[in-house]
């Protein structure tokens, strides 16, 4: 099968930018898209976890479909189904609606589920690179997921403050047709990748349940400690980044354009740290420390950004958000390493896919919770329940028996 490469490596790059910038460009701005409608946590809790909720229960099927009926065909939905989801948004906020009407509301809630079901491209995308590329160079290969979700949400912040100066609604509208174009290079360019001699029959239903493969994987004795500790960090995380610019907004009535300047400086730091510094450090201090370097990290700014001061505001933010940023850089790789290298090499896939899982699942609950204890707690209670458990994983981490090798 003739697959032109540079075509097809700008389509799946492209579908792996789509997929980050869409949503580093909305989610900053939810608060201020939900202002003419309902501004409570509850709210802004729920729409950013309905999301996460579609994406778990969506990417097993996604990526069995692509594996029976090939690449292009899914993409190509997927990305439409983006393309849906952010024009119905888009439309939504940018309409006039009556005081109290309950239809916009169901309306973002349909957009967002609409576009988390189609989230699964990343993995589809990824599946065309290894098609693509000899088993030797696809960790180069691979690297492009990391330049593509780097530069998303590094571009995505910025151009949605930059657009929401001439209004809140334009960066919704830039996220859409990015979308457009996205769908029309795959139409356009990608070639299936996928031969038919190699395609799978579809799987049985209990085994594209997102919530078996979760509970299997957790109850590996070797890896399941670590695996909760994987959930619970993403449940903490999530949780609080949830209602983090709706903070912004009534604690230092900030606009978009300063909230969207601490999601910028999140993907920068970011992007330096997992795409130039992990390899070095795993090599020195090994991925256990860097797991539990990282956790101190990311509580320390979790708690920098309850104590800070109105007067103090953009400095005190702005470098809680970059040590977040760093923590969150080292905890994630690490820990996924720490998973990999507990498994053989027949359980690898099944269990790195269920921590996918464990992390969509995650990023579902805890925006709702924490928008719950925004409302009736307080609105420092998410920072402070967030430490908490981000301290229940550092015990959880700290007290798993470490490998004879690099951790």
């Amino acid at each position: 099968m003739q697959r032109p490469r540079i075509p097809t490596l700008l389509s799946a790059f492209l579908t792996l930018l789509n997929d980050r910038l869409s949503e580093s460009i909305v989610f900053p701005l939810l608060p201020f898209l939900l202002a003419s409608f309902n501004a409570d946590g509850r709210t802004l809790g729920l729409l950013a976890g309905s999301y996460a909720l579609a994406q778990f229960a969506a990417t097993p099927l996604i990526g069995a479909l692509s594996d029976r009926y090939g690449r292009r065909p899914v993409i190509a939905t997927c990305v439409g189904g983006s393309v849906l989801g952010l024009g119905l948004f888009a439309l939504t906020v940018s309409l006039d609606w009556p005081a109290g009407a309950s239809l916009p509301l169901m309306l973002l809630f349909l957009a967002r589920l609409i576009d988390g079901v189609s989230g699964g491209t990343a993995a589809t995308a990824s599946a065309v690179l290894a098609d693509i590329t000899p088993p030797e160079k696809r960790a180069k290969a691979f690297g492009l997921i990391g330049v593509a979700f780097g530069l998303g949400f590094i571009v995505g912040p910025f151009l949605g403050g930059q657009l929401a100066r001439i209004n809140v609604t334009v960066p919704v509208w830039a996220a859409t047709g990015f979308a457009v174009v996205n769908l029309l290079v795959v139409l356009g360019l990608l070639p299936e990748t996928h031969p038919a001699d190699e395609r799978r029959a579809m799987p049985r239903k209990r085994d594209l349940n997102p919530l078996a493969q979760v509970i299997k994987v957790t109850a590996n004795p070797a890896v399941g400690r670590l695996c909760l500790s994987f959930f619970l960090f993403f449940l903490a995380f999530n949780g609080f980044t949830a209602i983090l610019v709706l903070y912004f907004k009534q604690q230092f009535n900030w606009g978009p354009e300063l909230a969207s300047t601490a999601f910028l400086i999140v993907g920068i730091v970011a992007t330096v740290v997992q795409g130039g510094l992990i390899g070095p450090l795993v090599k020195r201090l090994g991925e256990w420390r860097l797991t539990l370097i990282g956790l101190s990290l990311v509580i320390t700014g979790c708690l920098l950004i309850p104590s800070t001061s109105a007067q103090q505001a953009q400095q005190g933010v702005f470098s809680a958000v970059a040590i977040l940023a760093t923590g969150t850089g080292l905890v994630t790789p690490s820990l996924r390493s720490l998973v990999s290298r507990r498994l053989n090499s027949e359980g690898q896939g099944a269990a790195l896919g269920s921590l996918q899982a464990l992390q969509s699942f995650g990023s579902f609950l805890g925006p709702p919770l924490a928008g719950l204890s925004y409302d009736l707690l307080g609105q420092t209670s998410p920072f402070l329940v967030s430490a908490g458990l981000l301290i229940a994983v550092t015990l959880l981490v700290g007290g798993t028996p470490r490998l004879q090798r690099s951790d």
